[in-house]
């Protein structure tokens, strides 16, 4: 715990490094995110990106702001949603997408939709950031031209195999030329820790975007070159999905917790997910039952499972969905979800099929000197693979998610996004910030800051403990376990009759990075699972 006047945690260190000198510069704490966002895309490529999406929630006191701004990649004017109907072989076991012939929708140009990011990116920093915007972008185009060094999980991540047909992230390096050159070393492996990695290329699109904002990409010559080479390979985008794109900017969805108030993002993000499951678990006294006893993990399960049962039936783009906001978020409802979890009934997640997902996103929170905070989680889902020839990054490859069923909440249709599980949040205390967070991860995201929001404000823990305590999840009838999850607790849940999978790792279920604002003192938590670092100011 540290006392000062801002601070920034992000999953990269030269991307918090860049942030915190922004802020040190007399950037505000849009201007960090920012400029730390972009780095992220340099240094983490396939985890992020200016050609991803996500959501960011901006809080400024000063001007009464309290936005959500959100940049869910929309599925291109082309898709249909019986296009891929017929290749359906199955849907992962946590619900992260569905695995067709061919790997269309995970894999190269017919996975893409919309890029969303930098338009988001460009449209913060115009609306509330004080440094020029050349100047928040300079650190990037920096790190791409003097390169940085492959970090542990930056390697862990790129030697990942897939798994139920999935791609494998060795696929998604070497899909195009580009590729290949940049992030493989000559045997066409992926490049190991210590490597150096410059992408010169990318410095120059960077370049362009600093002179000529996010109009270069989306109307300008960036967007005439991508345009082109998406009609040269078959993709679905064209130039008029790109001309045409817009983030949105939301009020917070609003929940509460034991006292504190909650505020998160709307669907399609999963924020909605974590206010339904912290309004459920508030029903239960979980500071003694205790922290990660069996009785605690099947508990936070059963909510969990709750969740993701309504999100995979209900909660969709609300311009294409009904998704019932009041009902799931409500207090009465929770209550009725507590009695069966309190009557020990299991909820069950059915599959179309049974994998696990990868964990392709980062975050950034930030609060600066003026109490002015960030919290943005941005992704390119599970990477195409693809790069222009030329302009040195990947696009994201979000139709994977899409559900290939027509008729359901998360099936495709032109201009629609698919649901994420990103919920970067604001938790307030007696109407002042408190904790500023959010986590890469997947389908896992709500669970691992569930767990983060619940380790500090049922047990008490600090910022890095919150972030560092062992996690569970349960997305589908299984229970999902780290190794640092004890073998005796799981055997209690063994013989209630859970099925209990338990990972190698001993960090895992999304990668939690927040700080929590105790007075005048910050407390940065960075997920040690990752590469990161909380930096005060």
């Amino acid at each position: 715990m540290s006392k000062s006047e801002a601070m920034i945690v992000a999953a990269q260190a030269e991307a918090a490094e860049a942030g915190a000198l922004i802020l040190q510069a007399g950037g505000n704490a849009v201007d960090a995110a920012v400029a730390c966002a972009l780095v992220q895309g340099v240094v983490d490529p396939l985890m992020t990106g200016i050609a991803g999406f996500g959501s960011a929630s901006i809080y400024l006191p000063s001007r009464k702001v309290h936005k959500y701004l959100d940049f869910h990649a929309p599925a291109p004017a082309a898709a249909r949603p019986e296009m891929w109907q017929h290749l359906i072989e199955g849907e992962a076991r946590d619900g992260y997408g569905f695995i067709l012939k061919g790997k269309v929708n995970d894999i190269g140009y017919q996975s893409i939709c919309v890029p969303a990011s930098l338009k988001a990116y460009f449209e913060a920093h115009s609306k509330f950031g004080v440094l020029p915007w050349r100047d928040v972008v300079s650190p990037a185009i920096d790190w791409a031209e003097r390169g940085w060094m492959v970090r542990p999980h930056v390697e862990l991540f790129w030697s990942d195999p897939g798994t139920m047909g999935r791609a494998s992230v060795v696929e998604r390096l070497s899909y195009t030329p580009s590729g290949r050159k940049l992030y493989c070393r000559e045997n066409g492996t992926p490049k190991r820790v210590g490597d150096l990695v410059r992408n010169p290329e990318y410095a120059r699109t960077l370049r362009l975007i600093a002179e000529g904002g996010a109009d270069v990409f989306y109307k300008g010559e960036l967007g005439q070159r991508i345009a082109s080479d998406m009609r040269k390979h078959g993709g679905l985008i064209t130039a008029e999905d790109l001309a045409s794109y817009e983030p949105q900017w939301l009020d917070p969805l609003r929940g509460s917790y034991r006292g504190f108030d909650i505020t998160t993002n709307n669907p399609p993000g999963g924020g909605l997910m974590l206010v339904e499951m912290l309004n459920i678990l508030e029903h239960f006294d979980l500071a003694g039952i205790g922290h990660n006893s069996a009785e605690y993990i099947r508990i936070v399960c059963e909510a969990m499972k709750c969740a993701t049962v309504d999100k995979d039936q209900s909660i969709g783009d609300p311009a294409f969905v009904d998704v019932p906001i009041e009902k799931l978020a409500s207090k009465e409802y929770a209550a009725e979800v507590a009695k069966r979890i309190v009557s020990r009934r299991k909820i069950d997640v059915p599959r179309f099929n049974s994998g696990f997902p990868s964990k392709d996103t980062t975050h950034v929170s930030v609060v600066d000197r003026d109490g002015n905070c960030v919290s943005m989680t941005h992704s390119l889902g599970m990477p195409s693979g693809v790069i222009t020839d030329g302009l040195g990054f990947f696009y994201n490859g979000c139709m994977a998610v899409f559900d290939p069923r027509p008729g359901r909440a998360g099936s495709i249709a032109p201009g629609k996004s698919r649901f994420t599980s990103v919920c970067p949040s604001i938790i307030f205390r007696d109407r002042k910030p408190y904790l500023v967070i959010g986590a890469p991860g997947a389908t896992q995201i709500a669970m691992g800051v569930l767990q983060a929001i619940l380790n500090v404000l049922d047990f008490g823990m600090t910022m890095t403990e919150a972030v560092s305590a062992a996690r569970f999840s349960a997305t589908s009838n299984a229970i999902d376990v780290t190794n640092r999850i004890v073998h005796g607790t799981t055997r209690q849940l063994e013989a209630e009759g859970y099925e209990v999978i338990r990972s190698p790792y001993t960090f895992g279920f999304a990668a939690v990075h927040g700080i929590r604002i105790d007075g005048t003192r910050l407390d940065g938590g960075a997920d040690p699972g990752h590469d990161g670092i909380a930096l005060a100011i």
